[in-house]
């Protein structure tokens, strides 16, 4: 059967006990998997107010890694838009955000991503 890579090893050992879902979601946070996917959820969640009503309708986050949010833009004139931004965009990511997580923001071009929407 397949599972989801990060679960292969895990670190507590796996009990019949009813816990409360808030001891799961801590558990859950605790493990880098997850805790690294929040920030990237937290833009995706607010991403209207990161880039404004029409860029945010072609474009969306991808990740954010090592300070380095990657946006994922469905093609080049927004793509375009997007870099010439690209310092607004770290700005309002980062007040999003409440931290300074975001150190730079670096633009692809994927006519998928209006797919991916």
């Amino acid at each position: 059967m397949p599972h989801s890579k990060g679960f292969a090893h895990r670190r507590d050992e796996r009990k019949g006990d009813a816990v409360s879902l808030g001891e799961v979601v801590d558990g859950l946070m605790a493990e880098e998997v997850f805790s690294r996917g929040m920030p990237i959820a937290t833009l995706a969640s607010r991403w209207k107010v990161v880039m404004g009503e029409r860029l945010a309708a072609e474009t969306q986050p991808a990740t954010l890694e090592d300070g380095i949010l990657t946006v994922r833009a469905t093609g080049g004139p927004w793509g375009a838009q997007a870099r010439f931004l690209a310092e607004q965009i770290r700005l309002n990511a980062n007040r999003a955000l409440g931290s300074q997580a975001v150190r730079r923001v670096r633009v692809v071009i994927d006519p998928k991503a209006a797919e991916n929407r």
